[in-house]
């Protein structure tokens, strides 16, 4: 993975956008990044955190505090990164939750956590997520690392740098797992673990499943009477070779049983087949016999019908002889009923006709229809006159009213207009004076913003003052804590040289050389001191002054960031106190409010003053359209006037004797009617009284030709249609049930010939077939069960006989399958306790170790080398991931935990480099070509400083960049490429890319 430009604004000390261009220092391979402390040197490797994994490492989480606080609320925040991964160029953009002010209206809202990922695709970014989810599971896939691995191997962040060299087991190992992928060995030793709990299930169920098969058989052997003589319940108790001896003679005997009944149940089937072959032979017979006996009393039924049956028949004979007559005898019934009703409804007519005031004489109706035809033309012209009359006059009402209520609109229109110029005049009167007090509302709102600002500031102000005072007293005890530890291990040295001499005195021997003179005699050698002072003295001693160091800058670097954060926040107030501030802020509210109020007022003035000019427009020409509808109205009333007159004498004429035109219609619409009805019904009776006639001769002639003696005969004799067939139905089912019942006992006759006419008992037969039904299932059932027994019997002791041979392969295949598990588990009989996945991760801890030892050597002038040991760790920790240091002048190990803070720098830089190293180089690794260390180098004298700036200008090789944050003077002077990081007196810092000469 390598940077290639990162881009800050409103993030941590930066107001202002700020770019940083790491490709620029690719030709150097090393830069540093300086400037003073609180400056924000650490703040761009935490956007560059930020950007990639959505959290920096010195907040833990704390999203709001990325934000810097010289923002304004309107300010955005955002960071983004470009790197390249894979042989993919990508950028990250990326901007934490923040208060911004509302679009809308007053007041703040929370602009959430926003996350986007390009990819540059032939020359153009190509957005691959949108969402902080989306861009954190595309990142993990593009980067392999998490935030914790990015911080141990790419990121070395203050205060976290020396973590893998002091974390515990268990810490190193997640760590390692990660960067190196072994989980899979967790999975191979959870894999064995589950074959070994089957393998020993398995090897309990089948020494369980012998014993119970065995005494299943033994439980069937007792139940079915199988045992022999001398043998029961207690052969259980016996071992398990005679239970299955015993169970052997068991399937034996009951063999012998099944056979036998078998036997037995083969001569109870062929005895029960004869009974049944004679019992079904008896009943066949009575069957046969009881079907004679019915057939003959049938037949006996039959022939008493035949009778009623020649009855039948003669009725249907002279129905259907009379059938041929029925047209002509209805014909002339109808035509005799349609002559007298036609007469009826003449007479009728004439009644009526003559009680309308008409002449009885129906052959002059004909003239008098076609005169009242005449008179109700002329009448109904003028009635639609009539109709017409009432709603023209009520038309000439309405329209007068119409024209009185257009003259009295009009007349108010031109009132109502009369005022509109006035009131126009006041209202331009009162907008110039709100215009003038609205202009003042942009300078009163940026005043209201900066005071509001101001006062924060200057709140803060006071709240931080208070800070700046607890910093500053709790520096000044640790400077007292620091000063007293360096005065402990003075006295310590000073005590270890005077007692220097008592040492090699109680080291020289009579007769050898002394270490210091030479000289083989020793006449006076010195004495040595009562409490000698030991390298662990000095070792403890130095490691509290080593710590009180560490506090007290600690605490110095708070009081310091206590003391600009106040000086800071009372620049930004400017110089003035929260009372003062508040005071102004009240007035410049006041202002603000009046502004915001007068611009309304002003708003909705100018509303009226347009409302006020449509309505007098609208009520123009709403005048010209009265006045148009008023001309009309008027010509309308004399064109109605005229035709009211002309129709009114029109209806007068036509009304004659009655009281309306439509009462004259009425009455000659009915003597028309009535005169039509008299004709038509003189002209159909005269035409049914000739039909009657007609079909009355034609109907005797018929029947004086046909066997009827007359017409009542023959009406007598006729049937409908439905008679007729079930008289016919009824006769050919008597002839074909009469001749097939004669056939039936015929043939039944010959059947029992030689039989006797009393009926079968079939009692003793059933009963014959129900003893041989019995015997014959019992001998069944008997047979099954003993079947059923001795093939139960049978696979009891052969699967019992499996299960025990199976026991010795599944004890053997156990023994196997434990030892391996335990021992890839890390339990006995595996003596170092390590577990599969610690060895492996051993091995490649065994090759950082050597990667790290070819830089820990050559920086601590071959003093310390680093350590790998397997030694068991205690509490079920994980075992064979231990660091210790190995001390070439003691000669001893020693913990890590025990080295200075100098030494403690070395020791985790040569481990991280050799670390990122062994990454690099494994297949399908990560790549590690940027690499950044915050911070450490303060605690290295001159000399040590020169060999660990050695090492770290070897990192360039293979096109690697190194960036190194520090304030230490000695390295500005031997970096040439610099990022420089500066705080502007307004607060906020900004950063410029540098070359500063060498010196």
């Amino acid at each position: 993975m390598r940077l290639h430009r990162l881009e800050l604004e409103g993030f941590g000390p930066f107001r202002e956008r700020q770019v940083v261009d790491f490709d620029a220092f690719a030709a150097d391979g090393i830069f540093l990044i300086a400037g003073r402390t609180g400056a924000g040197k650490s703040s761009v490797l935490d956007g560059v955190c930020f950007a990639l994994y959505g959290g920096a490492p010195r907040y833990d989480g704390a999203e709001k505090r990325l934000r810097s606080d010289h923002c304004a609320p309107e300010d955005p925040t955002s960071v983004t990164v470009e790197f390249s991964a894979a042989g993919t160029r990508w950028r990250v953009t990326r901007s934490p939750e923040y208060e911004r002010p509302k679009q809308r209206g007053n007041g703040l809202t929370t602009e959430p956590h926003r996350a986007q990922l390009d990819e540059l695709v032939s020359g153009s970014w190509v957005g691959r997520a949108a969402r902080p989810v989306d861009v954190a599971r595309e990142l993990d896939e593009i980067l392999g690392l998490n935030q914790q691995q990015f911080l141990q191997v790419i990121l070395l962040a203050q205060g976290r740098f020396a973590e893998f060299l002091l974390a515990k087991n268990d810490d190193r190992q997640r760590l390692l797992r990660k960067l190196f992928g072994t989980r899979t060995y967790e999975d191979y030793q959870n894999a064995l673990e589950l074959r070994r709990r089957d393998a020993e299930r398995a090897l309990a169920a089948a020494g369980d499943g012998v014993l119970l098969l065995l005494g299943e058989a033994e439980r069937l052997i007792e139940a079915d009477g199988l045992g022999g003589d001398g043998e029961d319940g207690s052969v259980s108790a016996e071992g398990t070779p005679a239970r299955f001896a015993a169970g052997e003679r068991a399937v034996q005997r009951a063999a012998y049983r099944a056979d036998t009944l078998v036997r037995e149940r083969d001569a109870a089937d062929a005895a029960h087949r004869a009974a049944d072959v004679s019992h079904s032979a008896a009943k066949s017979l009575r069957e046969m016999q009881e079907q004679r006996a019915r057939s003959r009393g049938a037949l006996a039924a039959l022939e008493a019908k035949s009778p009623t049956v020649a009855t039948d028949r003669e009725t249907l004979d002279r129905a259907t002889a009379a059938e041929a007559l029925r047209a002509p005898i209805e014909s002339t019934a109808r035509a005799a009923d349609a002559s007298a009703a036609a007469a009826e409804v003449e007479t009728a007519a004439l009644a009526a006709w003559v009680a309308a005031g008409e002449i009885a004489d129906a052959a002059g109706v004909a003239i008098r229809i076609d005169e009242l035809a005449g008179d109700l033309a002329v009448a109904t012209a003028a009635s639609a006159q009539e109709r017409d009359l009432d709603a023209s006059e009520s038309a000439i009402g309405e329209t007068r009213t119409r024209i009185g209520e257009f003259e009295a609109l009009l007349a108010a229109i031109d009132a109502h207009r009369e005022g509109f110029p006035a009131r126009a005049a006041e209202i331009d009167a009162e907008l110039a004076a709100l215009a003038e007090i609205a202009g003042t509302h942009a300078s009163a709102r940026t005043q209201l913003t900066e005071l509001t600002a101001r006062l924060a500031a200057a709140q803060e102000a006071a709240r931080l003052a208070s800070a700046q005072r607890d910093a500053d007293t709790a520096h000044a005890a640790t400077l007292v804590e620091l000063e007293q530890s360096a005065a402990a291990m003075t006295a310590l040295l000073r005590r270890r040289l005077a007692g220097h001499a008592g040492e090699l005195a109680a080291a020289l021997v009579d007769g050898e050389a002394c270490s210091v003179c030479g000289s083989t005699e020793h006449p006076r050698p010195a004495e040595a001191t009562v409490e000698p002072v030991t390298d662990g003295d000095l070792a403890e001693a130095e490691l509290v002054k080593d710590a009180a160091a560490v506090s007290e800058r600690a605490a110095s670097e708070a009081a310091r960031d206590a003391r600009a954060a106040h000086g800071a926040a009372a620049a930004r107030a400017g110089g003035e106190d929260p009372e003062t501030l508040g005071t102004a802020l009240a007035l410049a509210e006041a202002a603000v409010t009046a502004a915001e109020q007068a611009a309304t007022a002003r708003e909705r003035l100018s509303a009226t003053r347009r409302q006020l000019v449509e309505a007098d427009a609208a009520a123009a020409a709403e005048r010209v359209e009265l006045a148009a509808e008023l001309a009309a109205a008027r010509e309308a009333l004399a064109a109605l006037v005229e035709h009211v007159s002309g129709a009114r004498r029109a209806v007068v004429a036509a009304r004659g004797p009655f009281r309306t035109v439509a009462e004259r219609i009425a009455d000659a619409t009915r003597r028309r009617r009535l005169g039509q009805t008299l004709a038509d019904a003189h002209a159909d009776s005269a035409v049914r009284r000739a039909a009657a006639e007609d079909a009355r001769t034609d109907r005797d002639a018929r029947v004086a030709a046909s066997d009827f003696a007359g017409v009542e005969d023959a009406t007598a004799a006729l049937r409908d249609a439905p008679s007729r067939a079930a008289l016919d139905e009824r006769i050919r089912e008597h002839d074909a049930a009469l001749r097939a019942e004669r056939d039936r006992l015929r043939d039944l006759e010959l059947a029992l010939a030689g039989a006797p006419d009393e009926l079968v008992d079939l009692t003793i037969t059933a009963t014959a077939l129900a003893d041989a039904r019995e015997r014959w299932s019992g001998t069944v059932d008997a047979a099954a069960h003993a079947a059923q027994t001795l093939t139960r019997l049978r696979d009891l002791l052969m699967r019992a006989s499996q299960a025990d041979s199976e026991i010795s392969g599944l004890v053997q295949e156990h023994a196997v399958i434990s030892r391996l598990a335990n021992t890839v588990a890390g339990k006995a009989p595996n003596t170092h306790r390590m577990t599969l996945e610690s060895f492996v991760l051993a091995a490649e801890l065994e090759e950082i170790v050597e990667a790290a030892n070819l830089r820990l050597d050559d920086m601590s002038s071959g003093r310390y080398r680093l350590q790998h040991t397997d030694a068991r760790a205690a509490r079920g920790a994980a075992s064979g991931l231990g660091l210790e240091i190995m001390d070439a002048h003691t000669g001893y190990a020693r913990p890590a935990q025990s080295l200075s803070g100098g030494e403690t720098f070395l020791a985790s830089l040569s481990l991280a480099l050799g670390l990122a190293e062994v990454v690099t180089a494994r297949a399908g690794g990560v790549r590690l070509d940027t690499l950044f260390i915050d911070e450490g180098f303060g605690s290295l004298d001159d000399d040590t400083l020169d060999l660990a700036m050695r090492t770290l200008d070897e990192l360039r090789q293979g096109g690697r960049t190194v960036g190194l944050i520090s304030h230490v003077q000695a390295m500005k002077e031997q970096l040439p490429a610099q990022l420089i990081v500066e705080a502007t007196p307004q607060g906020p810092s900004v950063i410029r890319q540098d070359l500063v000469p060498t010196v």
